[in-house]
């Protein structure tokens, strides 16, 4: 707390600074005057980690959109407020010759979770019920986040939350399915199409054609909006690489029933009727089969690691049923406001209305990003949490995660941990970092409203330029080298970007 009470975060200079910081305000003053950020907005503040006092700000009290920054509070009110060994489980029941599915909002279960399942339940002597019903009571039935736009209904990351859903790979995006189109023997040919998991919930509609090597390949992959019919189409030549989408599917509670459907048949248990959605478990039910997930400390590894908005969205809603007995967004979002409340972050200057940041409706200043990241150092979770942040060029996809490919052969390598966020105009980074002489930083910048299509290089330099600063260091030493690993566009994350480009 008494770092927090040392966060004097005014405008203008920062007070009692040490005069050894001098050529550090200068050279992120440098860094942030790059002619991308001219009619921009940019919200930046860096204090030292133990004192909390800070060491440079611009801007800090503006509101702007953080994009997957958000998923900072949330993670952090999660691993508060659920526990990092919280698990959730997924059911299969019987009551009154029906099989009941009852999920809690698992974000992992695979089809070969639901398999497994499926074999229990034939082991426990359950051969033939008359209905398989989907229990997904535990959250309401709203699929999509405050403010979420039609624009990417069919994108993988904006997937519909349920507490009842299906991850086709160990990325665990849940809701969706691995769509890959192959080109056909001869020109002419339709494509091969493979679907994972292998399901009939989803419908292939081929319009695609396979044309001669060398010719351009258009080919597209994507959902109709509303429905489950996924749409192949344009040309791919013959010899060229698989074309592989992942496509949110329309309503996951249907699809994690239809691939438990099928794992009850190929375990010679018989569903006579049709499959019901949506209704409760009865409390006489008797409870044959059970999954456990991961502890949440494992999954917030792929969940920080790669930016999963589902992931972020789940832990909203646990949060909401935990803390207030009800799966909503609403009541979540009151959980992770309490928490932030709790360590001194003041949440009458921000607005958070998803778990994720796919919103634009999110405006959080990076003071409050700063305040955030000095108090949890003191929690018991810290360690698991920071060892999810992503790592500035760390090679492994779950080390580096959305940083991977970032601030290489630079004094940030290995060195930052922070988690990155990107909208289209909407980008940010905040974290830790060490400096030259070993002092442990804090950071948060955020930048909107700009038009050049990436600004993570501007990220990076005033990383850089933190991780390269000591005492004896020159003010022109600290200039960081310009547009050395950009990434690519700042629309979205990297990591949602499949397959995986960073």
């Amino acid at each position: 707390m008494a770092a927090l009470l040392a966060l004097g975060l005014g405008g203008g200079a920062p007070a009692g600074a040490d005069p050894d910081d001098d050529g550090l305000k200068q050279a992120l003053d440098n860094v942030l005057a790059d002619e991308r950020l001219e009619g921009a907005l940019a919200s930046v503040v860096v204090a030292d980690a133990a004192s909390g006092e800070t060491l440079y700000e611009q801007s800090a009290a503006t509101r702007l959109t953080p994009a997957s920054n958000t998923k900072l509070p949330t993670s952090a009110a999660a691993m508060e407020l659920l526990g990092p060994d919280y698990t959730w489980s997924t059911d299969a029941l019987t009551a009154g010759g029906d099989l009941y599915l009852r999920g809690s909002g698992d974000p992992t279960m695979l089809a070969a979770d639901y398999d497994a399942l499926a074999a229990k339940v034939a082991a426990a002597g359950v051969g033939e019920v008359d209905r398989l019903v989907a229990d997904d009571t535990r959250f309401d039935s709203q699929r999509i986040g405050n403010g979420w736009s039609a624009d990417y209904e069919s994108d993988y990351y904006a997937m519909q939350i349920s507490a009842l859903t299906v991850a086709p790979d160990t990325d665990y995006d849940s809701g969706t399915v691995v769509v890959e189109a192959y080109p056909g023997k001869k020109a002419g040919d339709r494509p091969t199409v493979k679907v994972t998991p292998a399901t009939g919930y989803v419908k292939i509609d081929n319009r695609g054609r396979t044309v001669a090597a060398g010719e351009s390949d258009t080919l597209g992959i994507s959902r109709e909006h509303g429905s489950n019919t996924i749409v192949v189409s344009g040309d791919i030549p013959l010899k060229a690489s698989a074309t592989k989408e992942w496509i949110s599917v329309w309503e996951p509670t249907g699809y994690a029933a239809a691939v438990f459907r099928d794992a009850l048949e190929r375990h010679g248990v018989e569903v006579d009727g049709k499959t019901q959605l949506g209704r409760a478990t009865p409390e006489r039910a008797r409870t044959v089969a059970s999954h456990g997930s991961m502890p949440l400390k494992d999954l917030m590894v792929p969940f920080m690691k790669l930016s999963n908005n589902g992931h972020a969205e789940i832990l909203t809603k646990t949060i909401g049923v935990e803390t207030a007995d009800a799966g909503t967004w609403s009541a979540g979002l009151r959980g992770v406001s309490s928490y932030l409340k709790s360590v001194g972050v003041d949440t009458s200057t921000l607005r958070q209305v998803d778990g994720s940041g796919l919103s634009r409706g999110n405006t959080i200043p990076s003071r409050e990003f700063v305040k955030l990241l000095t108090a949890v150092q003191d929690e018991p979770w810290f360690d698991a949490w920071y060892e999810a942040l992503p790592v500035a060029c760390g090679e492994d996809r779950f080390v580096g995660g959305t940083l991977r490919t970032r601030m290489c052969d630079t004094p940030a390598e290995g060195n930052a941990r922070a988690k990155t966020g990107s909208l289209t105009g909407a980008s940010a980074l905040s974290g830790y970092v060490t400096d030259a002489d070993g002092r442990e930083l804090v950071f948060s910048v955020v930048l909107n409203n700009y038009l050049a299509g990436s600004v993570k290089d501007i990220e990076d330099a005033v990383v850089t330029t933190l991780a390269g600063h000591g005492a004896d260091t020159e003010a022109a030493e600290l200039r960081a080298p310009a547009d050395r690993n950009a990434g690519g566009p700042a629309d979205v994350e990297c990591a949602w970007l499949k397959p995986v480009r960073c």
